[in-house]
């Protein structure tokens, strides 16, 4: 089945281009603000979004994530309001969205429920950081009865049973983590993250995408020829944080100076 997610990588690869994913926090740095900065990022060179649903507990985020969240939280968006939110965004962009969430935030709303509601929003695919692919199989089943696609992390510490248990489970792309450790903007790539790249493809054909600590031009141009694509979150909501009053301006400048040729 050709999804959105499915024909932006086939366009991207023909192009020799990778895909920009950049991470917004919903309801950061207002409650409101979510469709309006996936319209700007959307007009800036994104290929598709990744809506983070806010958690009091997000165990893979590091600390730029976490203030985020817990802004987002303080001014009353939850599950419910992150789906309105998707929704609104969807009536302005026709790129794909993901949802970035934990498992307890969907279990407590139902699972069933959260897929239908999410896809019904115009959500196109799930990361879910905290669920094994081992033990994935009720979400996965939710998923595909709406036609959602499921990402699955392998990370540099992955072994090969690891990699090639994610690489089963995921339709979509496979997220590689690009450092060892939680999110957040770094310097310089890890040099486990080309290893890691080749190892994923020796088990699918899936794209691989990398994410955490990918911050700079430089970055995306050390994984052309190697990825296919990048999610860029921390960087960006720092950005963010540096002019909240002035946000879509933020994400129209970073991401235009990120990829400078979009």
């Amino acid at each position: 089945m050709v999804t959105r997610l499915s024909a932006t990588f086939a366009r991207l690869r023909r192009n020799h281009r990778l895909a920009l994913i950049p991470y917004l926090t919903v309801g950061y740095p207002s409650r409101d603000a979510t469709p309006t900065l996936v319209q700007a990022a959307a007009e800036s060179g994104a290929d598709a979004i990744e809506l983070g649903i806010p958690f009091s507990d997000p165990l893979a985020d590091g600390p730029t994530i976490q203030a985020a969240s817990q802004v987002a939280l303080k001014s009353g968006v939850t599950v419910a309001g992150a789906l309105e939110a998707a929704a609104a965004a969807r009536t302005r962009v026709d790129l794909p969205l993901l949802f970035m969430t934990y498992l307890n935030p969907i279990l407590s709303y139902g699972l069933d429920r959260f897929c239908r509601d999410a896809h019904d929003a115009g959500v196109d695919g799930l990361i879910v950081p905290d669920l094994p692919a081992t033990e994935s199989a009720a979400l996965r089943g939710a998923a595909d009865t709406v036609g959602m696609d499921v990402v699955f992390f392998v990370a540099p510490t992955s072994n090969e049973a690891g990699i090639d248990a994610a690489c089963r489970a995921a339709t979509g792309f496979i997220y590689c983590i690009a450092v060892t450790g939680v999110t957040g903007a770094r310097a310089e790539l890890e040099a486990s993250v080309i290893p890691l790249i080749h190892k994923v493809r020796r088990h699918t054909k899936l794209p691989a995408v990398v994410g955490f600590g990918i911050s700079r031009p430089q970055h995306l141009a050390a994984l052309q020829g190697e990825a296919d694509g990048v999610i860029v979150a921390s960087a960006l909501l720092d950005a963010i944080a540096r002019a909240p009053q002035d946000a879509e301006d933020a994400v129209r400048r970073f991401l235009t100076r990120l990829r400078p040729s979009s």
